[in-house]
C-alpha cells in the first residue's frame, strides 16, 4: 500500500509532482492580484454584483475575494498534484484567520498586519531550519533552480533575511500611509523589490547550480 502525502514532498524525492513554472507563479500571485483589482474597483463590483455591498467598503470586498481566489488556487494545486504547497499553504491560514477576523470585526487593522504576520512566519520558518540544518527554500524554487547544499543554505539565509525586511517594510507603509497607498505598494512595490532581490541572487545561483543530468 502505498503512502500518501498530503504536503508537498521533499524537492529531492522522485515522487514529487511538478508543477509549471508559469502555472505555479500564477497559482501564487492570482489571489494578491484579485485583491488589487477588488480594491481599486470595489465600487463597480458592487455595483454589478448588489450583494457585496454588505460586506462594506472596497477594502472588505477584496478581503473577501483575496480569501476566495487563495482556497481556490489551493484547490488547483490539489488537483493537479494530490499534495498541498507548504508555503501557499501557511500564507493561505494566515489569509482565511485574519481575513474572517476583518470581515467580523469590520476592521482594516487585521488584513494590513497579514504581510507582516506572513513575512515574519516565514523569515523565522526559514533561519529557524537552517539553525537545524534544513534549507527548506528547496521547497519553494525546486521546479526553477537545482543547487548544491551550499547553494540552498546560503539563498535560504538571505530569503529568510528578506522576509524580516519585507514584514518590516509592511509595518512602516500601512501604518504611516493612507489604505489605498497600501494596497498599491503591496501590489506595485513589494512586487518589483522582490523581483530585484531575486535577480541579485542570480550570481550565487549560477555558482551552486547543478549540473542537469544527461539522458
Amino acid at each position: 500500500m502505498s503512502e500518501k502525502h498530503i504536503f508537498e514532498r521533499d524537492p529531492a524525492d522522485p515522487k514529487r509532482k511538478e508543477i509549471n513554472p508559469i502555472l505555479k507563479l500564477a497559482l501564487e500571485l492570482g489571489p494578491l492580484m484579485v485583491f488589487f483589482f477588488a480594491n481599486s474597483r470595489g465600487e463597480w463590483l458592487v455595483g454589478r454584483f448588489p450583494a457585496l455591498a454588505e460586506l462594506g467598503g472596497p477594502l472588505f470586498v477584496a478581503t473577501a475575494l483575496f480569501m476566495a481566489a487563495t482556497a481556490i488556487a489551493l484547490a488547483v494545486s490539489w488537483v493537479l498534484t494530490r499534495t498541498l504547497p507548504i508555503m501557499p499553504l501557511v500564507s493561505g491560514v494566515v489569509v482565511f484567520v485574519f481575513g474572517a477576523l476583518t470581515l467580523y470585526l469590520h476592521s482594516e487593522i487585521f488584513i494590513k498586519m497579514k504581510p507582516t504576520i506572513v513575512n515574519t512566519l516565514f523569515g523565522v520558518v526559514l533561519l529557524g531550519g537552517l539553525a537545524f540544518g534544513k534549507s527548506l527554500l528547496g521547497y519553494v524554487f525546486d521546479s526553477a533552480f537545482k543547487l548544491d547544499a551550499e547553494g540552498w543554505r546560503k539563498l535560504t539565509l538571505r530569503w529568510g533575511l528578506f522576509f524580516i525586511f519585507l514584514a518590516v517594510v509592511n509595518e512602516v507603509v500601512w501604518r504611516m500611509f493612507s489604505t489605498d497607498t497600501w494596497v498599491a505598494f503591496k501590489v506595485w512595490g513589494i512586487m518589483p523589490i522582490t523581483i530585484l532581490f531575486t535577480m541579485s541572487q542570480m550570481p550565487l545561483i549560477m555558482k551552486h547550480s547543478l549540473e542537469e543530468p544527461t539522458k
